[in-house]
C-alpha cells in the first residue's frame, strides 16, 4: 500500500487557501498511485481555539464535504483533521474518508491542556480500527501521542497507526523519539504527519515520518518535500509479531490491578 505523508504550510484560519494547497498535494499523489493520503491536524484552520471559525456540524461540514469529493475524484483515501461542533460542544478530530464514504471517525482523547486546549474542546471516549485499502489502521491526534496506553489498546488489531499533528518545532525531539517508541512498543507502522510554517506565534518544521514494525525509519530525515510516498506492508507486521512474540508476554489484567491500587498504599 502506498502512504502520502504531507508537510503542509498550513495558512493560519484560512480554509479556502488551505483548500486549494491541500488539491495541490492530492494531485501530486494521484500521479504518484498513492492509495492513502495523510493531512495534519485542523488540515484547514491550524491548531486554533476559535471554534467559532473551526468548528462545523458534521451533516454540513464543508471540511468533510471536500474532502469526500476529493476522495472520489482522486480515488484514494484521505486522512485529515478537522473540529466537528456537536451542539456547542467542539471535538478535535481525525477522520478517513475513501470513495467518498467515512471509514474512521475518531475523536481526540487528550486535549492539550498545556495549550489551553481542554477549555475549548471535549476529549473523546473511544479508540477506534478501520480498514483501508486491505490494511487495519487506528489513528489518533497529536497530544494522544505522550499516552502509550491508547496505542496498547489498539495495537493487537492495528498494522499501522496514524498520528496527525500541529507539534511545534521546540519539542520536535519528543515527536520523533515517541513515534519511533510506538512502533518498537506496538510492532506496526507508525506514521506521523505534522504542519509546517508558522501559526498564532508557534514555528513548525518539517517532521512528517513514518516508522515500520521494529522502529527503522521509513522516510527521509529533515526532508523538504511537501509529499513524501511510502509502501507499508501489513504481511510485514504479522512476521515481525511472529519473529518477536513480545506482545504474548504483556500481562494486561496484571497492569490494570497496579491502577487501581494507585493512593492505596501510603
Amino acid at each position: 500500500m502506498k502512504i502520502g505523508l504531507t508537510q503542509m504550510d498550513i495558512v493560519w484560519e484560512n480554509k479556502a487557501k488551505n483548500m486549494a494547497k491541500a488539491t495541490k498535494l492530492m494531485e501530486q499523489a494521484h500521479a504518484q498511485g498513492v492509495e492513502l493520503i495523510v493531512f495534519p491536524e485542523m488540515t484547514l484552520t491550524g491548531f486554533t481555539m476559535n471554534t467559532a471559525l473551526a468548528g462545523e456540524e458534521m451533516l454540513f461540514s464543508e471540511t468533510l464535504q471536500f474532502f469526500k469529493n476529493c476522495s472520489r475524484k482522486y480515488e484514494m483515501a484521505i486522512a485529515f483533521g478537522f473540529v466537528e461542533d456537536f451542539g456547542e460542544e467542539y471535538y478535535n478530530k481525525l477522520m478517513i474518508v475513501s470513495k467518498g464514504r467515512i471509514l474512521y471517525d475518531y475523536d481526540k482523547i487528550h486535549p492539550f491542556n498545556y495549550g489551553e486546549e481542554g477549555k475549548h474542546y471535549i476529549g473523546g471516549h473511544e479508540v477506534k480500527t478501520a480498514e483501508v485499502e486491505g490494511i487495519r489502521v487506528s489513528g489518533f491526534v497529536c497530544y494522544d501521542l505522550r499516552f502509550p496506553e491508547i496505542f496498547q489498546a489498539v495495537a493487537d488489531e492495528a498494522e499501522m497507526i496514524l498520528v496527525i499533528a500541529n507539534w511545534p518545532k521546540e519539542r520536535i525531539l519528543h515527536w520523533e523519539t515517541l513515534l519511533r517508541a510506538r512502533a518498537i512498543e506496538n510492532q506496526c507502522y507508525i506514521v506521523g504527519v505534522n504542519r509546517t510554517g508558522k501559526g498564532n506565534g508557534l514555528e513548525y518544521v518539517e517532521s512528517s515520518m513514518a516508522f515500520d514494525p521494529l522502529g527503522e525509519r521509513l522516510t527521509k530525515a529533515h526532508s523538504k518535500s511537501e509529499l513524501m510516498v511510502i509502501d507499508v506492508d501489513p504481511d510485514e507486521v504479522h512476521k515481525v509479531r511472529n519473529r518477536y512474540p513480545f506482545r504474548k508476554d504483556r500481562q494486561t489484567e496484571l497492569y490494570e490491578t497496579f491502577y487501581s491500587m494507585t493512593g492505596e498504599i501510603s
